[in-house]
């Protein structure tokens, strides 16, 4: 089994950090459930900012409110305003890999989601594996054009 993305949620915005609640990060469910995020699933984050990693487990806010909330001792990590990459996996056997199609996300400032991508695995016929980045449309975007956009 291997360890792989399921889902990302790309330069979403923090809107608030909050120290005094317990630990968690509070998301919107329309993007959670979007990406296939579920409540109580572990998820890495990782601040754009500040390079700040960290893990812990997602509870949902209010539907429709675009939050991205770092709650407890993950409140010390990011401050509202910073951009995060929020990420979560699945153990799968590497044989099932191509048949993974990982949700990608990513945010203008007000936290609305601004494009939608995928992740695509194949083999080519000499056996190596190939690597996409899908489109709405799933048509092949350059992999540097994610990277120089984001």
């Amino acid at each position: 089994m291997r360890k792989l993305v399921a889902a990302k949620l790309h330069g979403i915005y923090v809107t608030e950090a909050n120290l005094n609640y317990h630990g968690s990060i509070t998301l919107d469910p329309d993007h959670c459930e979007e990406a296939g995020i579920l409540p109580m699933e572990f998820v890495e984050i990782w601040n754009k900012n500040f390079g700040a990693r960290i893990s812990t487990y997602v509870i949902l806010g209010e539907r429709g409110s675009r939050c991205c909330i770092l709650n407890g001792a993950a409140a010390r990590t990011c401050q509202p305003g910073d951009q995060v990459i929020i990420c979560n996996s699945v153990y799968l056997d590497e044989t099932r890999i191509t048949a993974l199609k990982p949700k990608v996300l990513t945010f203008d400032e007000d936290n609305r989601v601004r494009d939608r991508s995928s992740y695509s695995v194949d083999i080519d016929p000499q056996g190596r594996y190939t690597f996409d980045i899908l489109d709405e449309a799933n048509t092949t975007l350059p992999v540097s054009l994610l990277v120089s956009g984001a």
